[in-house]
């Protein structure tokens, strides 16, 4: 079963022109996007997330501001991950259970391997210890 990893994106450009962040499928994104979303306007300290997906993958990125990853694997293993940066993303597999905690204005912006369906979600932390019991 993969973990969650750091992803590097490649980075261009300078302080009186502007940057360019690329990621592309088959080189930094490991699956084919089927669907993006962001999230913006979340107040302070909100922590979002909360939940696991059973065959979802997922490309977590701080556009701006910080975000706090909590993650989760069914073996129990917990690690943290700090997005600050717009050059790096959060790879999640399917299967982690994941928590994000909103800072500075922060701006997430969410590559996915599927689409939105319901029952990918594992949206209770006990469904989910007993599901991958």
């Amino acid at each position: 079963m993969k973990s969650p990893y750091i992803i590097n994106f490649q980075h261009t450009g300078s302080a009186e022109f502007g940057y360019l962040d690329i990621a592309e499928v088959g080189k930094t994104i490991p699956f084919e996007v089927k669907r993006m979303f962001w999230t913006h306007s979340v107040p302070n300290g909100i922590v979002r997330g909360n939940h696991a997906h059973k065959a979802t993958e997922q490309i977590l990125i701080a556009i701006e501001g910080r975000i706090i990853v909590t993650t989760e694997m069914p073996d129990g293993q917990i690690d943290t991950f700090e997005l600050t940066s717009s050059t790096q993303g959060i790879y999640l597999p399917p299967h982690v259970w994941h928590r994000m905690e909103y800072h500075d204005n922060a701006v997430q912006i969410v590559f996915c391997s599927g689409l939105f369906e319901e029952a990918d979600y594992l949206r209770e932390y006990t469904d989910y210890k007993e599901y991958y019991k």
